[in-house]
Formats: C-alpha cells, structure tokens, sequence
C-alpha cells in the first residue's frame, strides 16, 4: 500500500509540473514570398535610342541651303 500511495504521489507531483505552462498555441512559418524582379538589360531602351539615331541622321542630311548661284 505504502508503494501504490508513493507511484501515485511521484505521478501526481511530475503530472501537474508538465502542464503548469498551460497551452501554448504552436508557431507557423508563413510561407516563402518569391519576387520576381524586373530584367536588368536595357531591352526597354532601344526602340528610343533607334529612333533618335534615324531623327539625328535625317537632320544630319538634310540639305536646305541653296544651290550657289556664282557662275563658274
């Protein structure tokens, strides 16, 4: 009897020190976001820099003075 009263003594002692935290809700991880970032090439770029080049040459060759009129 003596053993049966120390076993439920030692179960009663270490039962109520496990649960003395009390309830603890459990940590989720969010998920991983993944960003997508933008290209880092200047592909936006060369429609712009074509067009100036063909405006630039176009005034580069544009011939609007008048022919000499010194006979020669």
């Amino acid at each position: 009897m003596r053993k049966l009263l120390l076993a439920s003594a030692i179960a009663a002692v270490t039962a109520s020190s496990a649960l003395a935290g009390g309830y603890v809700a459990p940590v989720v991880a969010a998920a991983p976001v993944v960003v997508e970032k933008g290209s880092s090439s200047s592909a936006g770029l060369w429609i712009p820099l074509a067009l100036l080049l063909i405006i630039g040459v176009i005034v580069a060759n544009d011939d609007d003075t008048p022919p000499s009129t010194t006979g020669g």
